[in-house]
């Protein structure tokens, strides 16, 4: 697969948060708001997982469907992968 831009920034912006909350447990950052940034980092990992989960499904359900294939079993495999993210 192919992962766009748009993906990718994502993930940048996701290792400059890892990077800001190193650093905030390296300066004894208060423990609040350490875990604060962890939980952004993790909702963007998350939110990132549902885009390339619903970008890949998009693409595999047009590809099915032009074989003239069910798509129900992408669709579960698109809701496992979801859920084992979580």
């Amino acid at each position: 697969m192919k992962y766009d831009t748009q993906v990718v920034n994502r993930m940048k912006r996701i290792e400059g948060q890892v990077r800001g909350l190193l650093k905030m447990m390296e300066e004894d950052k208060e423990c609040r708001d350490v875990v604060t940034q962890m939980s952004a980092v993790r909702t963007a990992i998350d939110r990132t997982a549902a885009l390339v989960v619903s970008t890949n499904l998009e693409r595999c359900i047009r590809e099915e469907k032009e074989k003239g294939e069910s798509s129900e079993d992408l669709i579960k495999e698109a809701v496992n992968l979801l859920v084992k993210s979580r």
